[in-house]
């Protein structure tokens, strides 16, 4: 598997090689084609060749040092974009000081090869990275890596049902360990025994990776299973409990010497909420001009196709437990909750009308609530917002629940758009939405945004 991993490592730096050579030529016949702002003589490509080996050599030791040759399995499409796009600035910006510098010939580098090559960087080493991102996941699904998951509760069962349902990330789990279970076997997983043989069962079952979920345990026990799994050479993942602190804005402070953790308000003041509010009103308003063709067609389907109002509007609790009214477009009949009162919708809800049951897979009916964002109502990327009934019933239920309302309510959210919607569990729900809160940025709402799109296009399957 090492041996693999190297390989695999050297054939994405070949890529990005090849990819970087190939948006540099790309930029010289850009800038020697297109008269903007007017044409050039630029010369042959030859003369090139020096700075070509520049900018190929600064693009793979950025990308060294910023980590993008570590293979993260199950690393979403978009914060690899992210990185690539850091990367390459710097990149470049160091590639072009090192020619200013050091060889006269830089000068025949223009703004506009500059740019075009910067650009062209991007996109071509982002396609190349999918490629072989495409080769790594089809040999991990075949020659998957046997995992242990040492704990048997809800959050190990979860990443059980996560590696069968995601085979591209190559892993296998072979069994569990806890010495407190009294089950033989979870889910046709068998449960291998107890955490004090941890040595034996990684050496006999030949386990690559150790997930370790029992956080309940003395540090002196998490320390000597560590120590079993590094002992074996087996790569240590620890399930931290996250939801019962705040775990992104932690300060180390001191008491006359004495080390102390803060745990500062990480709500959404000054200048993070004033950004958060300019990008609602921007992209709200664009998308009610862009969808707008769009939703007078969805408008008239309902009106034709059952009688009722074209929008449905209903109470929800949003920012401060304060309740709002909700606009969608109508997806069921006029009298839906009028013999069950409020419930959530279920799969093949009789109530939906045909063009409605369209509505829901597709999350249209959702399109109205960008004049809530645009009003300020709701934020475009927040936690979803649930019904005062529900509110009260989950606030008895769920810990930490009230915190979701420290935010406004958004059209869709991180927990959403991890197949968190509909009729799924509310802890998880939570979970995700504190997430989110406790970690905003710009960055991370444009990411949402990017992964509501694809589940859109491809269709929801929780959506009911």
């Amino acid at each position: 598997m090492r041996r693999h991993t190297i390989w695999f490592t050297v054939q994405t730096a070949l890529v990005d090689a090849l990819m970087v050579g190939l948006a540099i030529y790309l930029a010289y016949w850009l800038r020697a084609t297109i008269p903007v702002p007017t044409p050039l003589n630029l010369g042959s490509f030859r003369i090139y060749w020096q700075l070509l080996a520049i900018q190929i050599a600064s693009v793979l030791v950025i990308f060294f040092m910023m980590r993008l040759y570590h293979m993260r399995r199950g690393q979403s499409r978009i914060d690899l974009l992210y990185q690539i796009v850091a990367a390459t600035s710097i990149a470049s910006l160091l590639a072009n000081t090192i020619t200013y510098f050091f060889y006269p010939a830089g000068s025949d580098m223009t703004r506009g090869i500059i740019m075009y090559a910067w650009l062209l960087t991007i996109i071509l080493v982002g396609l190349g990275r999918i490629i072989t991102r495409g080769i790594h996941r089809q040999y991990h699904s075949h020659v998957p890596d046997r995992m242990l998951l040492v704990g048997t509760d809800e959050v190990a069962r979860g990443i059980l049902t996560r590696t069968r349902r995601s085979a591209q990330l190559g892993y296998t789990v072979v069994g569990f360990v806890d010495g407190d279970s009294s089950e033989q076997a979870i889910d046709g997983v068998p449960i291998l025994g107890s955490y004090h043989d941890l040595r034996w069962i990684i050496r006999e079952h030949q386990v690559a990776e150790v997930v370790i979920t029992l956080t309940n345990l003395g540090h002196d026990v998490q320390l000597q299973m560590i120590a079993d799994c590094t002992s074996e050479h087996a790569t240590v993942r620890l399930f931290p409990d996250l939801y019962q602190i705040v775990a992104s804005d932690l300060s180390i402070d001191d008491l006359d010497g004495l080390p102390l953790i803060s745990i500062r308000d990480i709500s959404l003041r000054g200048w993070r909420l004033t950004t958060k509010r300019i990008f609602d009103i921007v992209f709200s308003s664009g998308a009610l001009i862009f969808f707008s063709p769009l939703m007078l067609i969805i408008a008239a389907i309902i009106k034709m196709e059952s009688k009722g109002p074209v929008f449905y509007s209903q109470t929800r609790v949003g920012l401060d437990g304060k309740p709002f009214q909700m606009i969608k477009f109508r997806s069921m009949r006029s009298d839906a909750e009028s013999e069950t009162g409020p419930v959530w919708a279920k799969q093949n809800d009789p109530r939906r009308t045909r063009f409605g049951t369209f509505l829901r897979k597709s999350s249209l009916d959702e399109l109205p609530q960008f004049i809530n964002v645009l009003v300020g109502d709701m934020s475009v990327v927040g936690p979803r917002p649930e019904r005062p009934v529900f509110v009260e019933q989950f606030k008895q239920l769920v810990p930490r629940y009230a915190e979701r309302h420290r935010e406004k309510a958004g059209l869709t959210g991180w927990a959403q758009v991890n197949g968190l919607r509909g009729n799924t569990s509310i802890e998880e729900r939570t979970k995700y939405d504190l997430y989110y809160i406790e970690n905003w940025s710009i960055l991370f709402d444009i990411k949402i945004i990017l992964r509501t799109i694809f589940n859109m296009l491809r269709g929801d399957r929780n959506a009911y």
